[in-house]
């Protein structure tokens, strides 16, 4: 088991920091936050099955939060015991079995020796765990002081592993901000290190497109003010077969910021991808009418991922997007990487323009933008 597990080491940078950390014996509380599909639960289930197995620690405690889609089903440990741990046991299985299917005997052992133990971290008051390695996942679906309580149960020679989503998660109607919470709370925490997953560190396959999906479903259920519906409605006029998201206004952001560069659409019209043609018209005649009939200018965006493009449609430098070295999510915020040289053209006078772009990805995401500087590789 030793030999298959210590194969494991993350394919990209973050991964690998994420690998470091757990392996650290000076880390006591890890702290890995991304997206769905980036390898939170299977790079920290299979490094502490490692160190389980290299005898660093005596037991692997593994908790998990339990629930349904719609946040209004839960199984929990207070209800039915026999019922939440056969899940938990199923999805630690499913994940260390995706890695090697003999995995699954092998552990399905360690869980009924008790070198495994499942928990409900919720119910955690009046236990303590020395000498063990303990993973709470999908901490987004429970409560913060859920999280502050698996961290006053780390007792002896003990590492806690917490690990949730601060940015999609959020997204679902009755989402908790758990992970956002989490993640303020650890950063900067002696002997803890967070570890910042983004979507280029999505590997599973159908993660990618179910979270732009659940992006678009959170942007069709918002709700438009009235200079959007207004747009959104001459959309629908001139350009019927397009396949528009949502519109969202700069209107108010810009008259607050002073903006006035002749490259910021007052607004921004999110479409489906593959639908941008369709919006604008073959000669550009639709969008024209559009503006026409709103005053306003607007500015078409395909629904994408990849933040840099928004950062094209909208930041009043036109220009600045080309010397994004870096633009993806860590923790809950959009974090651009430029060199040293264009930092005040990103950030504006005063950060005015960097301002604009929070508001901006708050209003599209939910979520804020920070500006830092590309390290050079040495």
């Amino acid at each position: 088991m030793i030999e298959v597990l210590e194969k494991v080491q993350g394919k990209t940078e973050r991964q690998r920091e994420l690998v470091r950390a757990i392996r650290d014996r000076s880390v006591e509380l890890v702290g890995a936050f991304g997206p769905s599909g980036t390898g939170k639960s299977f790079l920290t289930l299979t490094q502490a099955l490692l160190l389980l197995g290299r005898g660093e620690y005596e037991k692997l405690v593994v908790g998990r939060p339990v629930i349904g889609v719609t946040f209004e089903e839960r199984i929990s440990s207070g209800g039915s015991i026999e019922a939440y741990k056969e899940h938990v046991r199923e999805y630690i299985l499913d994940i260390v079995g995706s890695l090697d299917p003999s995995l699954r005997e092998h552990v399905d052992k360690l869980i009924s020796t008790g070198k495994i133990e499942i928990i409900d971290p919720v119910f955690l008051r009046g236990r303590t765990f020395d000498r063990s390695i303990i993973f709470v996942d999908d901490i987004q679906n429970t409560t913060i002081e859920a999280v502050i309580e698996a961290i006053t149960r780390v007792g002896i020679d003990s590492k806690l592993i917490i690990a949730g989503d601060p940015v999609f998660q959020h997204l679902y109607p009755g989402a908790s901000r758990t992970a956002v919470e989490a993640w303020e709370i650890l950063r900067g925490e002696r002997g803890s290190a967070v570890i910042d997953l983004g979507i280029s560190d999505v590997v599973r396959p159908g993660a990618r497109r179910g979270l732009r999906l659940l992006l678009e479903s959170a942007l069709r259920r918002r709700r438009m003010s009235e200079t959007e519906r207004r747009v959104y409605d001459a959309i629908r006029l001139y350009a019927p077969d397009a396949d528009v998201i949502t519109v969202i206004s700069l209107v108010d952001a810009k008259k607050r910021l002073e903006i006035e560069s002749s490259h910021v659409p007052d607004v921004v019209i999110i479409v489906k991808p593959g639908h941008v043609a369709r919006t604008i018209g073959t000669g550009g005649e639709r969008i024209e009418r559009v503006e026409e009939d709103t005053g306003l200018m607007p500015r078409v965006v395909e629904l994408t991922l990849d933040f840099k493009q928004y950062i094209r449609a909208v930041h009043p430098v036109s220009w600045i997007h080309k010397h994004v070295v870096h633009a993806d999510l860590a923790g809950p915020y959009v974090v651009v990487r430029v060199p040293q040289r264009y930092l005040g053209a990103i950030l504006g006078q005063k950060g005015v323009y960097a301002r604009f772009m929070d508001l901006f990805f708050r209003e599209l995401l939910g979520i804020g933008f920070r500006v830092e500087e590309a390290r050079k590789r040495s």
